[in-house]
């Protein structure tokens, strides 16, 4: 009688452990994602028939401790903490046979690492310079936008001076960076020309803190974008959000009084134009000839502004995955091409460093 017991809870415990495997490996994906914190599977439902009046209850219970123990830990295994949301990577992405991480996934993890510190690098000098904006320039306007215009056409400039020289080494060839470039700074300049018609630009203190800072940003771009394209977009980001929350916090305090004030003559000219190409250029969100503002005050002008700030905002954002960007107007032409069988080559690199390396790696490869 004990022996006929024994067999038939050995041969209840061994189905009902094998059952069990193809089950949890059917559905552990997605029974873990929906609650990471589950109760044991293995509850006594699972024992049916009516053999299970032979069991008693403790002694199933503890035949089966073990294993559930066993299955919570592999489960709990795969409950991965995301902390980088912009790249990030399964975490069994990238391991080699043995589930050792590869060189690709470690490459992965150290870029993801220096991501993070060009951007909070970026936020601790935006914020230092807004601090000391807000001190200076908490009344005054125009004069604040005065500065933040000289200072925001500045980095278009440091771009197109370091692809110029890429440019003469022969390293890059890619026009639609340096056409966006140049419209995004004949836009600001503009901004610039209208503070200065408000008066932004009055006292001599103002125009020279303006212009020493944007000596010293001119040269601090021009490395940075040397070293990091990347960082160097993240950090012109991170000004054009700023003015645009600037010039969006002014107009809601100063709508009405705008509103009865006639708009400078250099804006209506620039964005009620005849000739809005430029205009168009910077734009690269937007497909070209989808915009064109009406001026009839001083509201208006500032509202273009800010929506001129925004458009920048996602250019720049555009900038930083490398190869990204494309002028508004260039998928015409690239029509044009493709029929005509004329198709220029694009050769470019990302950053003094890897423009070097491939530098070297051609001239080698035109030895051979």
């Amino acid at each position: 009688m004990a022996t006929t017991l024994f067999s038939t809870v050995y041969g209840i415990s061994v189905s009902s452990a094998s059952s069990l495997k193809p089950r949890k490996d059917r559905n552990l994906a997605s029974f873990n994602s929906q609650n990471p914190f589950h109760l044991n599977p293995l509850s006594s439902n699972l024992v049916s028939g009516s053999s299970h009046r032979l069991i008693p209850r403790n002694f199933c219970r503890k035949l089966f401790r073990l294993r559930a123990t066993v299955l919570q830990d592999e489960e709990d295994k795969l409950v991965v903490e995301k902390s980088f949301q912009s790249t990030t990577i399964p975490d069994d992405e990238g391991k080699g046979s043995h589930g050792e991480p590869s060189e690709s996934s470690s490459s992965s993890g150290l870029e993801r690492w220096v991501i993070k510190l060009e951007q909070s690098t970026n936020i601790l000098l935006t914020e230092s310079v807004i601090k000391i904006l807000d001190t200076l320039y908490h009344d005054r306007h125009y004069a604040r936008f005065f500065v933040l215009e000289t200072i925001a056409r500045v980095p278009y400039f440091a771009f197109m001076s370091v692809l110029h020289m890429y440019e003469s080494f022969g390293w890059w060839r890619r026009a639609d960076y340096l056409k966006v470039h140049f419209a995004e700074s004949w836009n600001e300049m503009h901004h610039l020309l209208i503070m200065e018609e408000l008066g932004g630009n009055a006292w001599w203190f103002d125009r020279f803190l303006a212009q020493h800072i944007a000596v010293f940003y001119y040269f601090m771009i021009v490395v940075m974008y040397a070293l990091s394209p990347r960082m160097a977009y993240h950090f012109s980001e991170c000004v054009e959000s700023h003015a645009f929350e600037t010039y969006d916090k002014f107009i809601k305090a100063q709508g009405e009084e705008l509103k009865k004030l006639p708009a400078p003559e250099v804006a209506v000219k620039y964005y009620t134009g005849d000739d809005l190409y430029l205009f168009d250029e910077f734009q690269t969100a937007r497909a070209p000839n989808t915009r064109r503002p009406k001026i009839e005050n001083l509201y208006d002008v500032f509202v273009n502004i800010r929506d001129d700030e925004a458009e920048h905002c996602k250019t720049m954002k555009a900038c930083q995955t490398h190869g990204n960007l494309r002028s508004p107007h260039s998928f015409a032409e690239d029509a044009l091409e493709h029929e005509s069988g004329c198709i220029l080559p694009q050769t470019d690199c990302e950053g003094i460093v890897d423009c070097l390396k491939k530098s070297v790696t051609s001239s080698q490869a035109k030895q051979k």
